[in-house]
């Protein structure tokens, strides 16, 4: 048994691996789709996801849940505004990455779980132990910095991060499966995906099923295939979320913006100025910070489990039970 068990936790490690590295990767994908613009290739995203994940919940049998959904017009109206949030956020990192910001996108994947914990205060009330404020303050040090080393905001980045943590929240409060919500979420915007792609069409603007201008079918092929790598990496999201523990996807989850920064500044040749390699240390001081505080409560929380029973609490058991928090 705990031979098995190690072995799923294995896959499952490789699982989130290839849905963090898949995601990571994808800058290199969306400009395959050029010359269809963000737009397009966003609306063309959400019909084939939606067909995609038909297809994969018709081979699973996975019907059950629709009915109970359908009966409670607050979680379905949650997953509606959790469909528009992730448009937004999946048409802002397809414009950034095809206008030259691919190192910016990756800051805004970076900084997603300190806007995160921020809201965990702002919208959940919950409490932050010293260290997680500490993480959160170099992180608004690090916009700063980097407001002044682009002479804008980073909005791009900003963008991203508050669309996909309010996102995640609004899936914390829906708690429907990964796949289900992938589904629900795709369902909502689908009729806006094709009524945009048959306006395009009618007006002479759209790209998929035509040829000429240096591409022919195989670009339409492409854009037909951007649904399926939509929902491969969430599939193995999916089958690594209940395989590994938490902890270690919270880890993995920064693969993905390692990967777009390495080929922000590696392949596509970005300008990385002094200024903006301090403010993306910061940033990355942050991470580190939150990811120390982490493991620390993980070992502390395992420790305790191991005490026995009868064992009496300790002034540091106390203290722990007091400032306990955070996401």
């Amino acid at each position: 048994m705990v031979e098995r068990s190690q072995q799923e936790a294995g896959r499952g490690f490789w699982l989130g691996f290839a849905a963090y590295g898949i995601w990571g990767v994808f800058p290199l994908f969306w400009p395959l789709l050029e010359p269809s613009g963000a737009t397009e290739i966003l609306a063309n995203r959400m019909t084939w996801s939606l067909v995609s994940v038909l297809l994969i919940l018709l081979v699973q049998r996975r019907w059950s849940w629709i009915r109970p959904l359908l009966a409670q017009p607050r979680r379905l109206a949650l997953s509606v505004a959790a469909a528009a949030l992730i448009s937004v956020n999946w048409g802002v990192y397809i414009w950034g990455v095809n206008s030259g910001h691919v190192v910016e996108t990756s800051l805004g994947y970076f900084i997603n779980p300190l806007v995160t914990i921020a809201f965990g205060v702002l919208a959940l009330r919950e409490r932050l132990r010293s260290a997680q404020w500490a993480a959160v303050g170099i992180g608004a040090a690090a916009v700063v910095v980097l407001t002044v080393a682009y002479g804008r905001p980073p909005w791009i980045a900003l963008t991203l991060a508050l669309t996909f943590a309010t996102y995640g929240l609004l899936k914390k409060l829906v708690a429907l499966g990964g796949l289900e919500s992938f589904a629900v979420e795709s369902a909502a915007m689908f009729p806006l995906a094709v009524s945009y792609l048959v306006y395009l069409g009618v007006q002479g603007k759209s790209t998929f099923g035509h040829t000429g201008a240096g591409y022919g079918w195989g670009h339409t092929g492409l854009l037909m295939l951007s649904g399926m790598v939509t929902a491969i990496p969430l599939l193995c999201f999916g089958a690594a979320a209940i395989r590994v523990p938490l902890t270690t996807l919270g880890l993995l989850q920064y693969l993905a913006p390692v990967f777009q920064f390495l080929l922000g500044v590696l392949v596509f040749h970005e300008s990385m100025p002094p200024a903006r390699w301090a403010g993306f240390a910061l940033v990355w001081v942050a991470l580190a910070v939150l990811t120390f505080d982490a493991l620390r409560q993980l070992r502390r929380a395992r420790e305790r489990e191991s005490l026995p029973v009868s064992a009496p609490a300790t002034a540091d058991d106390d203290q722990a039970k007091a400032t306990a928090g955070g996401s």
